[in-house]
């Protein structure tokens, strides 16, 4: 049987407050550094993906290359990223995380953990780890059904577990 309308709905409204819960999580973060979600985001992704192309990066978040383009002149510019030409296209260049880059990015990413973590003290472990399950088998459904989708794009498909489970705001 298929997810009725309202089943969607709600569904809906859900991952909305839990996105914005999410964003409220993170402020309530000690800041000791000026990356925002965004840049932490495209570091993820970055980190992820390994060595890639900016536009497949843009296109994993669902943003435009031209945006896409400002975040890595900003990330070269601060010394978190690397890029190089791409020897299978000389027009492209291949992105990196620069050692810089991947310290700040385990350092926001602890943060995040810390934080989720002291928020649900009142929790369960069994409980966390099937919050993270559902959510983790919600966004493989999405992922398989955009896929599918004629008017798909790559967004959200090379997210691992941890990733999506740490994210929260890409």
């Amino acid at each position: 049987m298929s997810v009725t309308p309202n089943t969607a709905s709600a569904l809906v409204h859900c991952i909305f407050d839990l996105q914005r819960s999410v964003r409220c999580a993170a402020g309530a973060a000690p800041r000791h550094s000026d990356l925002g979600a965004a840049v932490e985001g495209v570091l993820r992704m970055i980190s992820i993906a390994g060595e890639t192309r900016a536009s497949d990066i843009a296109a994993r978040l669902g943003i435009g290359n031209s945006a896409m383009s400002r975040q890595v002149a900003d990330l070269e510019e601060h010394g978190l990223v690397v890029r190089r030409p791409d020897p299978a296209d000389g027009r492209a260049h291949l992105l990196s995380l620069s050692p810089e880059g991947r310290e700040r990015l385990a350092e926001a990413e602890q943060r995040r953990t810390e934080t989720i973590q002291a928020l649900l003290s009142g929790w369960e472990e069994d409980r966390a780890h099937e919050a993270a399950r559902i959510i983790a088998d919600l966004n493989a459904a999405l992922r398989a059904a955009l896929q599918n989708s004629p008017r798909a794009t790559k967004a959200g498909t090379t997210q691992d577990h941890k990733s999506a489970t740490l994210a929260g705001v890409n």
